[in-house]
C-alpha cells in the first residue's frame, strides 16, 4: 500500500449561482498577462450548454483522457509514434475560435474622434492581431442558456435523449438550467502528464497538484489535446503552457484558493485526502459502468491505523493526517458518497467532485404548495425536468443508478429538514424516507449542517505547509531534492553516473 495525500475538492451545484466572481478572481490574480487573454482557469459554464472551450467534452473531435484497449490504457491521442508524427502539427488542438479571440476597445476614439452628430462608439479590436474584429463568441458565451436553441441542443450529453426528450428539456415553460464551475481536477492519472514529450507537466507527491514547468515547457501542445478537460491552456506570447496551479502558495500558507475565497455562493470545500497510488493503474481500467464505485474504492479511511502506518511510512506527518480526517472531501465523497467526478470515463481520476444540483421535479400542488412527500416522491426525480441519463452523462460515467442514489439521498435529506424545521411534512414520513434512501438522521443533520450551515474552518481543511518543510521532515536535506519532480519525494534521487 503506498499511501498519498492529495489536495482534493468538492462543488456543491444546488448553491451556485452562475456569478463569475471565481472566475473574476482567478482571472485578476494569474491570467491578467499579455498571452493569457483567453485562458480561464477557472470559469462558470451553462448547463445544458457546449462549455469551454467549446464541445470540450467531445473527445472524438478532441481525442483527449485516456481510452481502454484490451487491458492496456492508452492515451486516446494515440501512441508515441503517432505523437512523433504530429509533433509539429497537432490536428486536434482547439482553435482559437473554439475558446474565443481576445479583444479590448478602441477607447481614444471616445476621446479624438471629431465632431458629428452621431455618437462616437469604442470599437472592439484584437488583442492578437491589433486589427478591428466583429466579436462572436466569448468564454460565456451560452451563459443562462442564451441562445439555447444554437449553443444547448449541441450539447453532447443530449446525444443518448430521445428527440421527444430533447424536445422537452427545451419547451419554454420547463426550459432549466444550472451552473457548472470548473478548474483543473489534479488528477490522480493525469492525461495531460501522460502526454507531454518533454516532461514539463508533473504531479507534486507531498499534495498531488498538478504543475507546468515553465523552463522545461517546449510549446509541443500535447498536453492541450491530453487533458479532456481542456484545462491546460497554451500562451502565445511565451510559448509555454500554463494551468491552474490550485492556488499551492496560498494553500501553502493555509489560505483558500482565490476562486474558493471570493465564492459568493459558498459552494466549495477543500480537504485531504489519502488514497492509494499502487491501485491507479487498476482503478483507471475499472469497466466504464464502475468507475465512480472503484474510484471511491482507492480513497482511504484516515482513522484506519493500517492507512495511519503505511501514510506515516511514506512522510505525512499527524498534521496532515489530521486533516485527512476531518475532510469534508472524505464526508461527501466516501462517507456519504454525495460528490461525484465529472466524466469519470476520461479514466483521468479527477480529484474534483460535484454534489449534483437537486433537479426541478414535476410535483403536484395544494392550496399552492408544492406536495413533494407524498407515495410518488421518489418518483419525482424520474420526472426531473433534466433527465436523469443526462446528468448520468456527466457525472456518473452513464451509470444512472448511482445518480438516482445520490439524488434521493439529498431529495430526503431536504424532506427531513422541512418536517423537522417547517413541519409541512409528517416527520415519521420524512425519516421512513431517509431511510428508504439509505441514509441515517445523524447523516443527514450533519449533511445539512455542512451545506447549509458551514464554518470557513468547515469547508477549507487543509494544514498550512511548505516543500521544503515537507521534504526535510523526510529527509533531512533539501538540496537533495531540487529540481525533482513528480511522485517521488519519497525516496532520496540518484545523482551521478
Amino acid at each position: 500500500m503506498d499511501v498519498r495525500a492529495q489536495l482534493a475538492s468538492a462543488f456543491h451545484l444546488d448553491k451556485c449561482i452562475g456569478c463569475h466572481t471565481c472566475s473574476i478572481a482567478c482571472k485578476n490574480l494569474w491570467t491578467s498577462r499579455p498571452g493569457a487573454e483567453y485562458m480561464w482557469w477557472n470559469n462558470v459554464e451553462t448547463k445544458p450548454g457546449t462549455g469551454y472551450p467549446t464541445l470540450w467534452e467531445d473527445q472524438t473531435k478532441y481525442y483527449g483522457g485516456w481510452e481502454l484497449k484490451g487491458n492496456s490504457l492508452l492515451p486516446r491521442f494515440g501512441n508515441r509514434l503517432r505523437m512523433l508524427t504530429n509533433i509539429f502539427f497537432n490536428p486536434h488542438l482547439p482553435v482559437i475560435d473554439d475558446y474565443y479571440e481576445p479583444w479590448t476597445y478602441h477607447y481614444e476614439h471616445l476621446f479624438t474622434a471629431p465632431l458629428g452628430v452621431d455618437q462616437p462608439t469604442a470599437r472592439p479590436i484584437s488583442k492578437v492581431t491589433g486589427k478591428y474584429m466583429d466579436i462572436e463568441a466569448g468564454p460565456n458565451w451560452d451563459d443562462d442558456l442564451g441562445g439555447s436553441s444554437v449553443y444547448a441542443r449541441n450539447d453532447i450529453n443530449l446525444a443518448e435523449l430521445t428527440e421527444a426528450e430533447q424536445e422537452a428539456l427545451f419547451h419554454l415553460e420547463r426550459m432549466v438550467f444550472f451552473y457548472l464551475p470548473r478548474i483543473c481536477n489534479h488528477c490522480l492519472n493525469p492525461g495531460c502528464v501522460g502526454v507531454c514529450p518533454s516532461g514539463a507537466i508533473y504531479k507534486r507527491a507531498e499534495d498531488g497538484v498538478v504543475l507546468i514547468s515553465q523552463e522545461k515547457c517546449r510549446g509541443w501542445r500535447f498536453c492541450v489535446s491530453g487533458c479532456p478537460y481542456k484545462k491546460t491552456y497554451y500562451n502565445w506570447q511565451t510559448g509555454k503552457s500554463e494551468k491552474c496551479i490550485l492556488c499551492y502558495p496560498r494553500m501553502e500558507t493555509g489560505q483558500a484558493q482565490a476562486c474558493f475565497h471570493s465564492c459568493v455562493g459558498r459552494i466549495r470545500y477543500a480537504g485531504i485526502l489519502l488514497y492509494d497510488a499502487d491501485r491507479i493503474q487498476e482503478i483507471a481500467t475499472a469497466p466504464e459502468s464502475e468507475l465512480v464505485t472503484a474510484q471511491r474504492s482507492i480513497i482511504l479511511n484516515p482513522s484506519d491505523p493500517v492507512v495511519i502506518a503505511a501514510a506515516k511510512k511514506n512522510g505525512l506527518d499527524d498534521k496532515w493526517l489530521e486533516a485527512a480526517q476531518k475532510s469534508p472531501i472524505y464526508k461527501f465523497v466516501k462517507e456519504w458518497e454525495l460528490a461525484l467526478p465529472l466524466h469519470a470515463e476520461f479514466r483521468t481520476l479527477p480529484m474534483l467532485f460535484y454534489i449534483p444540483p437537486l433537479l426541478p421535479a414535476i410535483a403536484s400542488t395544494n392550496n399552492g404548495n408544492y406536495n413533494l412527500a407524498d407515495g410518488q416522491f421518489f418518483g419525482n426525480i424520474e420526472g426531473s425536468r433534466i433527465p436523469i441519463k443526462y446528468m448520468s452523462r456527466l457525472f456518473s460515467a452513464g451509470n444512472e443508478a448511482i445518480m438516482q442514489s445520490v439524488l434521493r439521498k439529498l431529495w430526503a435529506v431536504r424532506t427531513y429538514e422541512q418536517a423537522k424545521h417547517v413541519g409541512l411534512i409528517d416527520e415519521n414520513q420524512a425519516v421512513a424516507q431517509l431511510t428508504e434512501a439509505g441514509c441515517t438522521i445523524e447523516d443527514a443533520e450533519q449533511i445539512s449542517r455542512l451545506t447549509a450551515l458551514p464554518r470557513v474552518s468547515d469547508r477549507f481543511v487543509y494544514p498550512p505547509y511548505h516543500r521544503e518543510e515537507a521534504i526535510e521532515d523526510l529527509t533531512g536535506d533539501t538540496q537533495q531534492h531540487k529540481g525533482q519532480v513528480g511522485f517521488g519525494y519519497s525516496s532520496p534521487p540518484r545523482r551521478g553516473p
